[in-house]
């Protein structure tokens, strides 16, 4: 296998690309908006750059690694040649089903289906194409080329040979794969989002630092998810499960509502300023 494609050009779709890409695949990263890959290939670039600094890569690998991804807008064109496609859109049920329906119509019909959903039913994905075997869950962590664990995801159909295949692939990727069921949450964000949604009614991180020796606090690291996924992640537990534990704080909600989604609109928990180290307190938690 040697020819990947990834669907998005986010901070999960880039880091993806990375990984494959610096471990010697050839990669096309799809995205509708083009502005959005300038944006994905400047980021892959700087994320380099900090390996090249701590002396993990050469400014040859750099190169050869960049010259490895393929930016295009057209999912049609972008699958066509593909092996294994990653989906890596936006945690939404409707949007991930929509492009799962046109991986299956236009990626070769040999080529292994996979999705970086945090928390979607894999079966429910798979059930909406025509090869439901081949479809299976890879779900890195953020930052991908930091994170070594990838929550490997079977559905109801996945075959054992697609199961091992992506389990292998993971392993040449430099990470630690783990089987993991298919049921909301899989195991990372079953356990996680609560632990968050807790904090979230409490407002306090800093029990969790210096107590629990976590390396940021909980609200903290919601911010860097994304307050939008860490609600999009508690619905479907809350929806899946129907038990009242997961549902979603309703401070959460609000945040999400009014645009405050963490780290990637500027302002969360925590403001988040370009350029600079500090993380200060939003105004209405202090």
């Amino acid at each position: 296998m040697k020819n990947i494609t990834v669907i998005g050009g986010g901070t999960m779709g880039n880091g993806i690309a990375h990984v494959f890409a610096q471990n010697g695949f050839t990669v096309t990263l799809v995205d509708v908006v083009s502005a959005a890959l300038d944006k994905a290939l400047a980021t892959i670039s700087k994320n380099l750059d900090r390996q090249i600094a701590k002396g993990a890569l050469t400014e040859a690998d750099k190169a050869a690694t960049l010259n490895r991804i393929h930016p295009m807008t057209d999912l049609k064109e972008g699958v066509a040649n593909a092996e294994l496609v990653v989906e890596a859109a936006t945690e939404n049920v409707e949007l991930k089903l929509r492009i799962f329906t046109d991986m299956d119509q236009y990626a070769p019909a040999s080529a292994i289906l996979a999705t970086n959903t945090s928390s979607i039913s894999i079966t429910k994905i798979a059930a909406i194409t025509k090869r439901p075997a081949q479809v299976i869950g890879m779900h890195f962590m953020n930052p991908v080329p930091v994170m070594k664990l990838v929550e490997v995801i079977r559905g109801y159909a996945t075959t054992d040979v697609v199961t091992q295949t992506i389990m292998d692939l993971s392993r040449q990727l430099g990470k630690v794969p783990v089987e993991v069921n298919d049921y909301p949450g899989f195991v990372a964000n079953r356990i996680l989002m609560p632990m968050i949604n807790e904090a979230i009614y409490t407002l306090y991180d800093t029990v969790m630092k210096l107590g629990m020796a976590h390396p940021m606090g909980p609200l903290q690291l919601a911010d860097f998810i994304g307050l939008d996924v860490c609600l999009a992640i508690l619905r479907v537990l809350h929806d899946g499960f129907g038990n009242p534990k997961y549902a979603p704080c309703p401070l959460l909600v609000n945040m999400v509502t009014a645009g405050k989604l963490g780290a990637k609109s500027g302002e969360g928990f925590y403001v988040y300023t370009p350029g600079s180290k500090d993380l200060v307190v939003a105004e209405r938690f202090k």
